[in-house]
């Protein structure tokens, strides 16, 4: 055994499906370590039954659903104004984004993180609007079955048809 120090572990690389930016696969891996030490799971790029696409949603031990939307830069936030439609299908609603977006752009009575691809920290505390139990119960059962679908194609990649996840 040598007596020099340790080495760091080296970061492991970032996966993401190709529609993300550098920065905000970053966020999304920060934010994605925020949840897990705080006891949730998370799953990226969640379609909800409305169509659009959750940049994150997480799931609480509680049952407690949380929708996380990454803005990478301001013309980012500027460009994209979807984001209201994820609010029916969560009980708190985040933006993400890296030091280089100024808060004030951003909504005041939304949650607001900050983050990079080593962590993320809550910077203001999301309202919490509870969901009627039927949506919780259709919104819970869609995450656990896209969970499902993910660790299939993990297992078997070639066994999960085209556009089922």
């Amino acid at each position: 055994m040598s007596d020099s120090p340790a080495l760091l572990k080296p970061q492991a690389p970032i996966l993401t499906d190709g529609r993300q930016s550098p920065v905000a696969a970053g966020v999304q891996r920060g934010v994605r370590r925020l949840f897990a030490q705080l006891g949730h799971v998370t799953i990226p790029e969640f379609t909800l039954a409305n169509g659009r696409r959750a940049d994150i949603i997480a799931l609480a031990p509680g049952g407690a659903l949380t929708i996380v939307e990454i803005k990478s830069s301001v013309a980012d936030f500027r460009a994209d104004r979807k984001w209201p439609d994820y609010e029916d299908f969560c009980d708190r609603f985040y933006f993400a984004v890296p030091e280089t977006v100024p808060f004030d752009i951003l909504p005041e009575d939304r949650g607001l993180i900050l983050a990079d691809s080593f962590g993320a920290a809550i910077m203001r505390e999301a309202a919490h609007h509870p969901l009627a139990g039927a949506r919780r119960k259709a919104v819970t059962l869609r995450f656990a079955h896209a969970a499902a679908s993910l660790l299939h194609a993990l297992a078997d990649p070639d066994g999960v048809p085209d556009g089922r996840l």
